[in-house]
């Protein structure tokens, strides 16, 4: 696949502003494509995106994506400032670790509201903008993030692991939606395996915290344990997996969900 595979593409990154989806938006300006991120955290969002100007035109947006006037406004601000949109990533989400017996309501409305809702409402508003008659109107692609937590069962992960099972599932539906109603948009989803960002070692604490693991390297090891390629995922997987599915060499590829897990969830 040639480095500059995306020339010409319009994209907009949730969750861009630093961790993996920094890395997406990255590997994206590399392959070509004019990126715009959204994210709530808006000085590491300026700083990343002035950080992709070599490359080509980048910007930044306030998008908390559980506000579908938000969606609106990040989508408009995108076909403005780029020029058009043929490209979204639904990153941003939230990981908030419980025992089953231990679980808190409002954690679990946060984050459906985070990773459900925010990434349907990222489908709505690309659908609206890309589908034929659109603000944009070229077609283009989706690829939605979920978890290798949609795929096994980790302890202390349920409310996480059931939104990312949703993500799988609204992809699918979307993928088929998009197609059936000549919308020109490809819808797909990665299961990215335990990845050393702050939110994964966070998740590695909380292990700890739980008893389920007698230290941070333990719990580490013990994910490392369970993945044939014998290691943990790292951002640029995850974010050469986004590439990929944006690409023409996936033209032929929708509602599909692609593991990038190690062999973690096989």
């Amino acid at each position: 696949m040639g480095e500059r595979s995306l020339a010409g593409r319009k994209a907009l990154v949730t969750g861009g502003a630093r961790g993996i989806g920094a890395s997406i938006a990255a590997a994206l300006s590399a392959a070509g494509a004019s990126v715009m991120i959204g994210d709530i955290l808006e000085d590491a969002g300026r700083q990343t995106a002035a950080g992709l100007g070599e490359h080509g035109k980048a910007g930044f947006v306030r998008l908390d994506v559980a506000d579908d006037a938000q969606w609106q406004a990040a989508v408009a601000a995108t076909v403005a400032e780029l020029g058009g949109f043929d490209l979204l990533v639904n990153n941003a989400g939230i990981e908030i670790t419980s025992l089953i017996v231990d679980v808190e309501a409002a954690d679990l409305r946060r984050m459906c509201e985070v990773n459900i809702v925010g990434v349907a409402l990222g489908m709505k508003h690309a659908f609206r903008a890309m589908r034929p008659g659109g603000a944009a109107g070229q077609g283009g692609s989706v690829v939605n993030i979920a978890s290798v937590a949609a795929t096994i069962a980790f302890p202390a992960i349920a409310g996480y692991s059931g939104t990312k099972s949703a993500v799988d599932r609204m992809t699918r539906v979307a993928a088929m939606e998009a197609g059936k109603l000549g919308y020109g948009v490809r819808v797909n989803c990665l299961y990215p395996g335990l990845i050393p960002t702050e939110m994964g070692m966070k998740l590695a604490n909380d292990i700890v915290a739980n008893g389920l693991a007698a230290d941070v390297g333990a719990a580490v090891a013990g994910v490392v344990e369970q993945t044939p390629l014998g290691r943990l995922a790292e951002v640029g997987d995850v974010a050469d997996a986004v590439v990929f599915l944006s690409s023409p060499q996936a033209r032929f590829i929708t509602g599909a969900g692609l593991p990038v897990d190690g062999g973690m969830g096989m």
